[in-house]
């Protein structure tokens, strides 16, 4: 025998085994796969889970409402000028009226240049643009309006976004998760005694939660100034509902 045949010999045999390997890990998965599944199947087969719902509903205790400076000049400077002086204003206008600093944050700071289209030269650098936003959290439902109209009064030409919420809500969805669990348990309990299942340990809890916060639409007031603020309606904070919802998954004796 050659050396070109021994080594073609020897090329075979190590395909022929490598073959063997992969198809023999392929089995191996295939039947780990479906003994797990048979687990599953199994274990599935001897749980049962129900769920239960709880609801709280509580009358929001803060006011969140958005307010900004919009404003556009030649440069930099002049642009950022123009708008750190309006939102000095209005932060000062805020505190006035009782608001602590710690309820008044900035979640908006962005300069970028503007540019005018022109059928002729196409687009033309006109200077630049610069939008602020803070949020202020009121605490005293009586100061929406004046905070509203004073704020607009010393330069803010977008205020919106208002909505009522509760600052602190744990307290409230630990009554509606208590709620569900009971309701939860009462339900498993039923369920064990019209069907005749006993059942076993508890193995597994879910919970989802949703709070819904009212949201009332944008008011934006678009201008380089407003001379006069407006009128601003009564507005009603009305309800908050927490709803907590518990699945609890036993075992089946």
């Amino acid at each position: 025998m050659d050396i070109k045949q021994k080594r073609f010999d020897m090329s075979n045999r190590f395909f022929i085994v490598i073959t063997l390997l992969v198809l023999g890990i392929l089995v191996f998965m295939g039947w780990e796969m479906r003994y797990q599944y048979k687990t599953f199947e199994q274990q599935n087969a001897n749980q049962i889970t129900v769920s239960g719902e709880g609801k709280i509903y509580a009358k929001p205790d803060i006011a969140l409402v958005n307010l900004g400076v919009s404003s556009k000049s030649n440069t930099v400077a002049e642009v950022t000028k123009s708008n750190t002086d309006k939102m000095n204003a209005i932060i000062e206008a805020v505190k006035a009226l009782g608001i602590d600093e710690k309820d008044i944050q900035t979640t908006n700071y962005n300069l970028s240049p503007y540019y005018n289209y022109t059928q002729k030269l196409g687009s033309v650098f006109q200077g630049y643009t610069l939008d602020q936003n803070i949020q202020v959290k009121i605490r005293d439902f009586t100061k929406i309006g004046d905070i509203l109209s004073q704020t607009t009064a010393a330069g803010a030409n977008t205020a919106g976004d208002l909505q009522f919420t509760i600052d602190n809500p744990e307290q409230l969805k630990e009554q509606a998760r208590a709620q569900a669990i009971a309701q939860a348990k009462a339900n498993a309990q039923n369920l064990s005694k019209e069907s005749g299942i006993a059942l076993g340990k508890l193995i597994n809890v879910f919970e989802n939660s949703t709070p819904y916060p009212v949201v009332y639409n944008s008011a934006k007031m678009m201008g380089a100034g407003v001379a006069e603020a407006p009128s601003v309606p009564t507005i009603q904070p009305g309800q908050q509902e927490i709803d907590v919802t518990i699945n609890l998954t036993y075992q089946v004796n």
